[in-house]
């Protein structure tokens, strides 16, 4: 059966099936995304590399609860997400990266109360006042996992403009968020910065 002609709600079809052969194409689709947008993060090749075998074993174990109008790029994505999100807390907890890089006094319960949607949705409300190529750039980079060169090629501009790019919107959603709350800052600090 040629699967690479079959669309992305096809392959989700397949997978919930247990098709061998669609999980594999899914993978080739977004493993290496996957695994640049975990690199960003964890700046680590074997636990980018870790993370990406634990997205996809984790897309495998829940298979047949799949629907085949799901996003499975935005269902991939949340997943890696949370799997970064908690190694930062791990990290937090073990080595009071918390106390000694964000904030002295930040109590550790905060971690465990970031809520994600609604963080998520405050910090997407200001990506929309970004201008529209900065949002653009930042959306790609921060949500997309994907990278400077790739922007670049993309948008037909210097990788250093597009470094200039995220780190003027990094700046600004910053700024906006510490008139939010502390929670938010930290999610921000951890995950888009």
């Amino acid at each position: 059966m040629n699967l690479s002609n079959l669309s992305e709600a096809q392959l989700v079809k397949a997978l919930s099936k247990g098709e061998v052969k669609a999980f594999n194409e899914l993978f080739q689709l977004y493993g290496n995304r996957i695994y640049r947008f975990a690199h960003g993060y964890l700046k680590s090749e074997a636990d980018a590399e870790e993370l990406v075998q634990d997205v996809f074993m984790k897309v495998w174990e829940k298979r047949v609860d799949l629907k085949e109008d799901l996003s499975f790029k935005a269902y991939i994505f949340t997943i890696a997400f949370n799997r970064i999100r908690k190694y930062f807390v791990k990290r937090a907890l073990n080595t009071k990266f918390l106390e000694q890089q964000i904030l002295a006094d930040i109590d550790q319960s905060t971690v465990h109360d970031i809520d994600y949607q609604s963080t998520k949705s405050n910090i997407d409300k200001i990506i929309q006042h970004l201008p529209q190529r900065r949002k653009e750039v930042f959306i790609k980079s921060r949500f997309e996992g994907c990278s400077v060169k790739e922007i670049s090629e993309e948008f037909g501009t210097s990788p250093r403009t597009v470094e200039n790019q995220l780190g003027e919107a990094v700046k600004f959603v910053r700024e906006h968020l510490a008139k939010e709350d502390l929670a938010g800052i930290l999610f921000f600090m951890l995950f888009y910065s």
